[in-house]
């Protein structure tokens, strides 16, 4: 029997006003596994990611975390059960320093466990560690995106979400960066990334999705996705792509 997923979002619907922007989404993040859901712009990829994390709580249908409901329980409720954010536009609190961010991300989290994920989160990101008295917002934007990572770490999730990671990030980086998703995942935090930068977003994951007009119009292993004709036509550089 197939181990049962982390995270199992069925029939997902979620309005903004009276227009739905989730349409009966379904998908689902094996443990330990990282899935890639991908979308032009403004077809709820974004909303996906705030309803997992309990910003959005207007949601019908059914959202399980380990076999448990989750479906519009309040963020602080879903991150105490293991799901973290790193959202799109890294927002660190830029007039305090790295190391009060990194806090802020354990604020649920008993003193001395946090203290230990220090640790664990400045392993991951030595670029950190080297500035944690410094302001967030002095970063280069590689490092606020550790940073936001970083801080979403140190909620220790089991699940790990991330909303454009890449976002605005020069090439060098950008692969520092989904080393640095392999490496979480080799750890055992899954992780479901939304992610416009298909190539390197289907190169990490297992599993990948497309959403099309709010709703799971595709999926399959990755591998499989990103050979698929309109994956590659939409997302991959066209037919150049294939040679």
């Amino acid at each position: 029997m197939a181990e049962a997923p982390l995270l199992e979002a069925v029939d997902l619907h979620v309005p903004i006003g009276a227009q739905p922007v989730l349409n009966y989404v379904t998908l689902a993040v094996p443990r330990q596994g990282i899935v890639c859901v991908l979308g032009a712009n403004g077809v709820g990829k974004t909303t996906l990611m705030r309803t997992i994390s309990g910003i959005y709580r207007n949601a019908t249908g059914k959202l399980r975390l380990g076999g448990e409901d989750i479906l519009n329980l309040p963020p602080h409720e879903i991150v105490r059960r293991g799901v973290s954010q790193a959202p799109e536009g890294r927002h660190v609190f830029p007039n305090m320093t790295v190391g009060e961010n990194l806090r802020i991300g354990a604020n649920l989290r008993p003193a001395r466990e946090a203290a230990r994920d220090l640790e664990r989160v400045l392993e991951l990101f030595p670029a950190l560690g080297e500035r944690l008295r410094q302001k967030a917002g002095s970063l280069s934007g590689g490092e606020q995106q550790m940073l936001c990572i970083g801080r979403a770490m140190m909620a220790r999730p089991t699940l790990l979400l991330l909303d454009e990671p890449s976002l605005g990030l020069a090439p060098l980086i950008v692969r520092q960066i989904f080393a640095l998703i392999a490496r979480i995942r080799a750890d055992g935090t899954s992780v479901l990334l939304v992610e416009q930068n298909a190539r390197a977003a289907l190169h990490i994951s297992d599993h990948a999705y497309v959403m099309e007009g709010g709703r799971t119009t595709l999926d399959g292993p990755a591998a499989e996705i990103a050979r698929e004709e309109r994956v590659v036509a939409s997302y991959l550089g066209g037919a150049a792509a294939l040679t």
